[in-house]
C-alpha cells in the first residue's frame, strides 16, 4: 500500500522536476498541479465509492486482492474492468478479451482527439502518451471544461488524485469482500451497476435514440443470457453493443444542423 503511493509520488515528482526546465516558472507549475488536484477531488471521492464495488466484484469472481488492485492500477476503466473480470471468471480467451476491451474503450480515443484541441503547445508527444493513460469519462469532462489551454502538469494533477481514488477504493472493496459476510458483499456489489444506471438514465430521457440503444442492448443481452447461453459473455457484449449501435444509427441519424452544433 505505502509502496504503491511512494512509487506514484516518485513518478509524478520526477515529471514535475524535469518539467520545471520548461518555459514556465516553478510557482506556476506548482499552482497548476494543485489546481488539477483540486479539480480532481470530486472524481477521487466518486471513484473511491464506485471502485469499492469493483473490488468486491473481483473477489467474488475468484481474483485475489493483489490481482484486483493490479487490474485497477493498470487499466483505470470501470466498464472495461467489469467486462474483463467477467471474461476471466468464464475462462475466456485472449482474443475475446482484446476485442471486448477495444470496443468498450474505443470512446477514450475519441475523447483524446477532442481534448487535443485544447492542449497547450508544451504538451509534447511524451506528455500525451503519459496523459492518455488517465483519460476517463470524468477526467475528460473536467479537463475539457477549462477555458484556457491545458498544461501537462495540470493533467497530471487530475490523473494522480483520481488514480489514487480508484486503486484505493478497489483495495478497500477487495479487503471487504474477503472479510465481510456474503449477504453484505452481495448488496455492496450493486454499487458499480448503480453507477452505470446513473450514467445512462439522463441521456436516455433526453434522446430517443439513446433510449432505444440502451433498450436494444439490454434486450440482446437477455437473449444471449437465456437463449444463446453458448456464446461467451465477452462476445455477447461485443455483439449487443455493435448491433444496437448500428440499428439506432439507421433509425435515428443525427441531423446535420445538430451535428454542426455539436
Amino acid at each position: 500500500m505505502f509502496f504503491k503511493f511512494y512509487i506514484s509520488y516518485r513518478f509524478f515528482g520526477m515529471i514535475v522536476v524535469k518539467y520545471r526546465k520548461h518555459v514556465f516558472g516553478r510557482g506556476i507549475l506548482k499552482k497548476e498541479f494543485f489546481r488539477g488536484i483540486g479539480h480532481g477531488v470530486p472524481i477521487f471521492l466518486g471513484y473511491l465509492s464506485v471502485s469499492f464495488g469493483f473490488g468486491i466484484l473481483a473477489i467474488r469472481s475468484g481474483l485475489s486482492t493483489f490481482e484486483a488492485v493490479l487490474i485497477s492500477m493498470t487499466n483505470l476503466t470501470s466498464a472495461g474492468q467489469v467486462a474483463g473480470v467477467g471474461i476471466i471468471a468464464s475462462l475466456g480467451g485472449l482474443a475475446e478479451m482484446a476485442l471486448t476491451q477495444f470496443i468498450i474503450n474505443l470512446r477514450y480515443a475519441l475523447m483524446g482527439i477532442s481534448l487535443s484541441q485544447k492542449l497547450d503547445e508544451s504538451f509534447t508527444l511524451r506528455h500525451r502518451f503519459l496523459a492518455s493513460f488517465g483519460i476517463t469519462d470524468e477526467i475528460f469532462a473536467v479537463a475539457i471544461s477549462n477555458e484556457k489551454p491545458i498544461l501537462p502538469i495540470y493533467m497530471y494533477g487530475i490523473i494522480s488524485i483520481s488514480f489514487i481514488g480508484w486503486t484505493l477504493g478497489t483495495l478497500l472493496g477487495a479487503l471487504a469482500g474477503s472479510l465481510l459476510p456474503v449477504i453484505v458483499t452481495d448488496a455492496m456489489g450493486l454499487l458499480l451497476y448503480g453507477m452505470f444506471i446513473a450514467i445512462i438514465i439522463p441521456p436516455s430521457k433526453k434522446e430517443k435514440g439513446v433510449f432505444m440503444a440502451v433498450a436494444l442492448a439490454a434486450a440482446f443481452s437477455v437473449v444471449f443470457r437465456y437463449l444463446l447461453s453458448f456464446v461467451s459473455g465477452g462476445f455477447a457484449i461485443i455483439i449487443s453493443a455493435i448491433a444496437s449501435s448500428v440499428v439506432c444509427a439507421v433509425l435515428f441519424p443525427i441531423d446535420e444542423k445538430e451535428e454542426k452544433a455539436i
